[in-house]
């Protein structure tokens, strides 16, 4: 596949620009981080979370949306959470700790619905929380951005870079679940997708859920439908970094493959971890997400400069 690159970690050497104090305090912050709990709870960065206040954008018509930012250099990155996930995640908290070692802007925030942002989740939509993304570009980030995606939220950064293309300059996807939910659902046996549209309910179990199951409004699924990008070449000209774990058994990393063949892109490339996850958050998965990101920031300075 031409302009598709696989590579393993170990094999994939990135370009390493910030000096010495920031390397040590960068990887201080993340190894305290990744080693403060133990394997397969939460992890969380208390000092980012006290230094940078919870502020809300306040939208007409839409409910408030809670986020963080920090002012710095371009180009700014924001991360886009996944499917009823927070801005308080180890991915988003460890984007953060190297955003402010390098002095870059940095954006991270709650769907509406969830978190601290205003608005019911029962009635949030794939559509609606595409205009949250588009309305953090739009409201809140100054000059060109760096979306991370992770699971939905690799979804939604494609949305965002075909509505947005001067300013969405490269997407970084962990996981990318483009058309994830609607394809899972259409995998469903015959007799359960009947069960569902009558009961208007999907039970969809995850592991990743504390109930061990995902309540998912089949209205949400058939709204869902109306985004979906696989079906056709994805309008998308910019650097496209795709990361996806060989284990992970929500979202299968062929998924990024076939992603990497439908975007019209030719700077793609598809890195994977042979033994990470779905969620992608071991320390060894957040040193992939990190340098990928420093590579684009160095790619993107190189081709302004």
């Amino acid at each position: 596949m031409a302009g598709v690159g696989m590579a393993a970690l170990g094999a994939w050497v990135p370009c390493r620009r910030w000096n010495k104090a920031a390397v040590f305090g960068f990887h201080r912050g993340v190894t305290a981080l990744l080693a403060r709990k133990p394997k397969g709870t939460p992890l969380w960065l208390p000092a980012c979370r006290q230094k940078t206040s919870v502020s809300f954008l306040s939208r007409p018509d839409l409910p408030n949306l809670a986020y963080k930012k920090l002012k710095g250099k371009s180009p700014g990155v924001i991360f886009i959470p996944g499917y009823i996930s927070n801005m308080n995640g180890t991915k988003a908290l460890a984007i953060e700790e190297f955003c402010k070692s390098l002095g870059h802007a940095y954006i991270r925030f709650d769907y509406s619905g969830v978190g601290n942002s205003d608005g019911n989740l029962q009635e949030c939509t794939v559509g609606r929380w595409r205009k949250d993304v588009l309305s953090i570009i739009d409201d809140l980030a100054e000059g060109p951005q760096i979306l991370v995606g992770s699971s939905l939220g690799g979804w939604l950064m494609f949305h965002a870079a075909i509505a947005r293309p001067q300013k969405v300059v490269a997407l970084i996807g962990v996981a990318a679940a483009v058309d994830g939910l609607v394809t899972q659902f259409s995998q469903l046996p015959v007799e359960v997708k009947k069960e569902v549209e009558m009961k208007g309910v999907w039970a969809m179990p995850s592991r990743y859920s504390e109930e061990g199951i995902y309540h998912i409004q089949y209205s949400f699924i058939k709204e869902a439908e109306h985004h979906c990008l696989l079906h056709s070449p994805i309008p998308v000209n910019c650097p496209i970094r795709l990361l996806h774990g060989m284990k992970d058994d929500i979202m299968p990393w062929h998924t990024s493959i076939q992603v990497a063949d439908r975007v019209v892109s030719t700077d793609v490339d598809v890195i994977l971890r042979k033994h990470s996850d779905h969620q992608m958050k071991e320390k060894a998965d957040i040193q992939l997400l990190v340098y990928t990101i420093d590579d684009l920031i160095d790619k993107l300075s190189t081709v302004v400069n």
